[in-house]
């Protein structure tokens, strides 16, 4: 159960900002003696991999403030983030943590499993923050970018990290993301419906 928590808080996190998870699974592996990626996912942690992760990392924190290419930026992420939501699922519902003493007891003989949940976890949390950011830039003619993009890089930040240090705590937040996403999502419909009675 506790690397279901850690998959799916790395892979919502991936939903968010693709290079998050990812960034910090690798300094993680490399940093901290308590958490070992497996041997499949370990190029995570080598110097180009968290060279690269980290260049994309702050491109897309800069690209997801600029009102006009943070809906560019979607576009493309629309590919990318439930690629990285895989990856981060995959690798850290496996990493061997002090919490997790057998990681492959999770899913024995369907290594692929983890990555298509991933894929899945990280496709719906991007479609319902891409979905929210075109309106919010509609309404507010792209000035809300800069404010909910730091939200979303912060909210990408805390789950990916408490998934790997306390997954508990990465618990609390996912819940705390989905109903924040089911509010809105019932906000909006509210509005349509009264716009259209209207």
């Amino acid at each position: 159960m506790i690397e279901f928590i850690i998959g799916s808080s790395l892979a919502a996190s991936a939903g968010l900002n693709a290079w998050m998870p990812l960034f910090l699974l690798g300094l993680a592996d490399r940093l901290i003696p308590a958490m070992e990626l497996p041997s499949g996912w370990s190029w995570l942690s080598g110097d180009i991999s968290l060279w690269v992760l980290g260049g994309l990392l702050v491109l897309e924190i800069v690209a997801d403030k600029i009102p006009a290419l943070d809906s560019i930026n979607d576009i493309v992420q629309s590919i990318l983030r439930p690629a990285a939501g895989g990856i981060a699922f995959g690798a850290g519902s496996s990493a061997q943590t002090v919490a997790v003493t057998d990681p492959a007891s999770f899913f024995t003989d369907n290594a692929w499993v983890p990555i298509v949940t991933g894929i899945v976890i990280a496709l719906v949390v991007h479609v319902v923050k891409a979905t929210g950011r075109v309106a919010a830039n509609a309404v507010t003619g792209g000035l809300a970018a800069p404010v909910l993009s730091t939200a979303e890089d912060g909210a990408s930040f805390a789950l990916a990290a408490a998934a790997i240090l306390v997954p508990l705590i990465a618990l609390a937040l996912l819940i705390g993301l989905i109903v924040t996403a089911i509010v809105l999502v019932r906000r909006r419909s509210a509005r349509k419906r009264v716009a259209a009675a209207g």
